[in-house]
């Protein structure tokens, strides 16, 4: 897939040096942004060698991986999106997929053009993580998906039930949170054969209380050929 991009996107500027005062996900020294499918994306990088692709979670943004961009950007080269619809990037028109959002991460490495990345993720980054194994192999090398799961009835009835409160409230959400919170009712819709097609050794983690029941988690990890 190739990114739509314009003259005016400049390519990034590596952050090498740690600097304890760097903001992570508002740091205009590390952030760039490129278009696809016709909605401006917001990244940052730091440090160098081997990419290390990260996704952050559903309503959450670059900086909620704060602790992991420190962590890691002694040794990778990592590289963090807002997803669509979340932080710093734009809105889209229509409604949004994690099919879409994961294309879009695509896009990204073709866009940088990275050899094939370990991709870190946690929740609906998680999701994003398997996404890209299935419908973007080339682009993966190792995954790390944490706390995610194939549709909704993977969620804890509590977890569920706590949604439906949020979009309940009063006041309601604004428009943004409404439409990313309401996607986890609706999606994913991945079936669990559709694992068994993923070649990237595969680490799956989940908390001891997630949200994501245990036998959903564990029944990603029995389809995935090379799981741990």
């Amino acid at each position: 897939m190739q990114a739509q991009t314009s003259p005016s996107e400049s390519r990034p500027a590596v952050q090498t040096p740690h600097k304890s005062h760097a903001k992570y996900g508002a740091n205009p020294a590390a952030g760039r942004t490129f278009t696809h499918d016709g909605i401006k994306l917001y990244y940052e990088i730091y440090g160098v060698g081997e990419p290390l692709l990260l996704a952050h979670g559903n309503r959450g943004s670059i900086g909620e991986l704060s602790a992991q961009i420190a962590y890691f950007r002694t040794r990778y080269r990592v590289i963090a999106m807002d997803s669509r619809d979340h932080g710093k990037s734009a809105d889209s028109p229509d409604k949004i997929t994690y099919e879409k959002m994961t294309d879009d991460l695509a896009a990204l490495l073709e866009h940088l053009r990275t050899p094939p990345a370990c991709v870190l993720g946690w929740s609906d980054g998680g999701i994003e993580a398997l996404l890209l194994a299935i419908r973007h192999p080339e682009k993966v090398k190792k995954i790390a998906a944490m706390a995610a799961n194939l549709d909704p009835d993977g969620l804890h009835p509590k977890a569920l039930a706590l949604i439906k409160t949020m979009l309940a409230s009063t006041p309601p959400p604004g428009k943004r949170d409404a439409k990313v919170t309401q996607m986890m009712l609706d999606e994913p819709n991945i079936e669990f054969t559709s694992l068994e097609t993923i070649t990237a050794p595969t680490l799956i983690l989940a908390g001891d209380h997630d949200v994501i029941r245990d036998e959903h988690t564990l029944d990603i990890y029995h389809h995935i050929p090379i799981a741990s």
